[in-house]
């Protein structure tokens, strides 16, 4: 009785109106524009205010069916995977494992911040990592996973909402600073993207007007049904990797098989066309990315973050606080001090405040303006969607047990 269910089609629907409110904000409010602020996340969070005014009004919540939603997410990695190159891969070698080491250590700061908070508003200890790493760099699955279990171990009765509007408040933040970010190390180091460098997700603005091939429904349906085999064998191995005991996205075997496609299937079959860097493949990787971001973003209850108040406000105002102080004084410089370290902070603050996709529109926005970084859109994903996991557990295990 209090909620008004939108269904699939229809949320789609809205996804759709979402990013193009997003695109005219952008157009219009010069902050969006010059501070590189994804059209999904400006639209999307015009919306979520919207359905909380509509709550306060009528207390009833506007519920979105978000089934279809993470087709758009598996397709959009998929892309990731079929543009990427190995000597992409064995060239971030060294930059995968400096991301790596840096996360892991960023996510025990993460902790001990959410530990602070628990202590200073006398929170049982195991609650911080709801307001840390489990919620955060966690992001929504992780804080549902855990949340129950610290409950249930605690007694505390908000543990679950705690991680639930921790992982919500974060992924807003993740989507607001890391094109700011990118904007001011760029600025301020004079950086510029390599003039050679093809772009692995995203059409570069200044091209949108020079098609440097034909977008058609033949090379359309030549991309579709080349991420959808992608997918298909991706589904299969997510099964046995499932069966091995080890948990993972669907999306991450979808991207792993896409690699393994384009880097195969074109030197054994030479006269084939392949869609990998077209652009009809960029296309389908730009239209589902924001789709996707824009559905995950306007079904938010932001009324649930309010009905938390103060503790949680404070706590994730200090994780953004020192997100940036990480980002600009280790992270960046870590990462090389380089145009493509600038773009790989965007898209550090999108995964560790919010989630993989947030960190891609996060660099994908930056990059469309100042040119291609091929390396960051490789390297990040299997950091932030594989590594960064099973690290997680393990850190997440030991506060609980704090």
């Amino acid at each position: 009785m209090n909620e008004v269910k939108i269904d699939a089609f229809v949320a789609v629907t809205v996804g759709f109106i979402v990013y193009f409110l997003g695109a005219f904000l952008t157009r219009k409010v010069a902050f969006l524009r010059n501070y590189n602020i994804p059209e999904p996340v400006s639209g999307g969070l015009a919306v979520a205010m919207g359905t909380w005014l509509y709550f306060v009004l009528t207390g009833k919540q506007i519920v979105f069916d978000l089934a279809v939603r993470d087709y758009f997410l598996v397709v959009f990695f998929a892309t990731i995977g079929l543009n990427a190159r190995i000597s992409d891969l064995f060239r971030g070698g060294k930059l995968l494992t400096v991301l790596l080491v840096m996360t892991v250590g960023f996510m025990l700061l993460q902790n001990i911040v959410g530990l602070v908070g628990a202590t200073l508003f006398d929170l049982p200890a195991p609650v911080s990592v709801l307001l840390g790493s489990a919620s955060l760099i966690g992001g929504h699955g992780t804080a549902i996973a855990w949340g129950p279990k610290i409950q249930e171990a605690t007694n505390f009765a908000a543990a679950a909402e705690i991680g639930i509007a921790s992982a919500t408040l974060g992924l807003v933040f993740a989507a607001l600073i890391g094109g700011p970010i990118a904007k001011y190390l760029i600025d301020r180091n004079s950086l510029h993207a390599d003039k050679d460098a093809d772009p692995i997700v995203g059409i570069e603005f200044k091209d949108e007007g020079t098609p440097d091939g034909i977008v058609d429904q033949v090379n359309l349906m030549r991309s579709m049904l080349t991420i959808h085999i992608a997918i298909m064998f991706g589904a299969i191995a997510h099964h046995f990797i499932g069966e091995a005991g080890l948990d993972l996205p669907l999306f991450v075997p979808c991207l792993l098989v896409g690699i393994i496609m384009s880097n195969t299937i074109p030197d054994i079959f030479p006269n084939i066309t392949w869609p990998a860097r077209s652009r009809a493949l960029a296309v389908i990787s730009d239209y589902c990315l924001s789709v996707f971001l824009a559905m995950s973003l306007m079904s938010m209850k932001l009324w649930a973050l309010a009905e938390l108040g103060l503790p949680l406000m404070a706590v994730l105002a200090l994780q953004v606080l020192m997100t940036v102080a990480f980002i600009l004084l280790v992270a960046f410089r870590a990462l090389g001090r380089n145009y493509p370290a600038a773009v790989l902070s965007a898209g550090f603050a999108g995964f560790a405040l919010g989630a993989t996709p947030t960190a891609i529109a996060n660099m994908s926005s930056v990059t469309k303006r100042y040119g291609a970084a091929p390396l960051a859109f490789i390297v990040l994903p299997l950091v932030s969607a594989f590594f960064v996991d099973l690290a997680n557990a393990f850190i997440i295990k030991f506060f609980v047990g704090l």
